[in-house]
């Protein structure tokens, strides 16, 4: 395999939404030096088996907020800095981009104070992909000329002018880290919303074998999914796009249940790789 230019010591690099033939070829190149991998919770553990050395040391450090189970982020700052000083290749893998709605600012920072050689590699994002695979064109003509990528995993993180807003927008609109929330998300946009022909999709392990995707007008989505918890991760979409999914969605859903992304248990995460180490937390 060609390999990268070996410079930089840390590669900060998205592994995509799920799907392990969605990771790119640099990715791949850059797994593949790597003596040191800090992997996140959303990773493919396919992407493990295929790239990975087996004599890389694996750490695993995902984040599960809803379940109290997260590495703290100055202690993965640690761990890159670390290793990184001791001259080893570290990669910071994550699921989805590397710049959406991570912490990637604190760890460049820290590497920046440390004077730490890095380079960023992008992924497919979640929005992107879980939108492909469900058959939803974000900016179709006709149906947005934009696309808006938003959080609300907490109430408060957003005001009640800029609902009001989002509300009367016909921008598509694509929630991360929203599923906790998903009642109190749609009852804003009853409240302050424009509703038109808008609908809502809830995608759930996008791009994986466990893929399935929800829809709804606004209106009856309490009485449709108002009990239902969501597996995640889930993603959102909001907008007029959605009425594109029945006719475009051409992977079959699932009928299959189960978890792809699982935590891990005992020390050893869902991989064949034989080096994986758990900081827990």
């Amino acid at each position: 395999m060609e390999k990268l230019n070996t410079t930089p010591k840390v590669y900060l690099i998205g592994a995509g939404p799920g799907d392990p033939d969605l990771i790119t070829v640099k990715a791949v190149k850059a797994i593949a030096l790597a003596d040191v991998i800090l992997c996140d919770r959303l990773v493919s553990p396919e992407i493990i088996d295929r790239y990975v050395n087996k004599k890389t040391e694996i750490i695993y450090v995902g984040k599960e907020c809803s379940k109290n189970a997260s590495t703290p982020q100055p202690h993965i700052n640690t761990l890159i800095v670390d290793h990184a000083s001791q001259g080893k290749t570290v990669v910071r893998l994550k699921g989805g981009d590397i710049s959406f709605f991570s912490n990637v600012l604190d760890e460049l920072k820290v590497l920046k104070q440390h004077h730490i050689s890095f380079e960023i590699i992008p992924g497919i994002t979640a929005a992107s992909g879980a939108a492909a695979y469900a058959g939803i064109p974000l900016t179709a003509r006709g149906y947005a000329t934009s696309v808006r990528f938003l959080t609300y995993y907490k109430t408060e993180i957003l005001s009640d002018a800029y609902w009001k807003e989002l509300g009367t927008s016909d921008d598509t609109l694509v929630f991360y880290m929203s599923k906790g929330n998903l009642n109190g998300l749609v009852d804003r946009f009853l409240a302050w919303g424009k509703l038109d022909d808008k609908k809502i999709a809830i995608i759930e392990q996008a791009t994986t074998p466990y893929q399935k995707v929800y829809t709804s007008s606004l209106e009856d989505f309490h009485e449709k999914f108002g009990d239902k918890d969501f597996v995640s991760p889930s993603l959102v979409v909001i907008g007029k796009v959605v009425n594109l999914h029945e006719e475009f969605s051409w992977v079959e859903t699932s009928i299959q249940e189960g978890i792809y992304f699982k935590s891990v248990t005992n020390g050893t995460l869902v991989s064949n790789n034989q080096n994986i180490i758990q900081y827990a937390v």
